[in-house]
């Protein structure tokens, strides 16, 4: 995330409380219960996005854990396509080596 986007975001959540504040108003409720209500919803909103982010966290499905398994891939298959037809052959006798010897 650039830092724009999290300046944006910050105002947009800010922004947010504040119509809260303004809709509860215009609903009837005074101007210290309608300030209760929008900060309420809006720590209700922060758990929830806090909550959501340490279930991806737990569950390794975080971007930075993405963008890492994709170069990871990329890097082996590049590794593969650079190499010769006898060390792919080597190679396969390898992994068959390993899957008899654990099979």
């Amino acid at each position: 995330m650039r830092r724009i986007d999290a300046i944006g975001i910050g105002l947009g959540i800010f922004i947010a409380g504040g119509l809260l504040y303004v809709i509860f108003q215009m609903l009837g409720l005074d101007s210290q219960q309608a300030g209760i209500w929008s900060q309420a919803l809006l720590v209700l909103g922060l758990i929830g996005w806090l909550l959501t982010y340490i279930w991806r966290a737990l569950n390794n499905n975080l971007t930075y854990h993405q963008q890492r398994e994709e170069y990871e891939q990329a890097v082996l298959q590049k590794r593969l396509e650079e190499m010769t037809p006898e060390e792919l052959a080597k190679l396969q006798a390898e992994i068959e080596q390993q899957k008899k010897a654990q099979g």
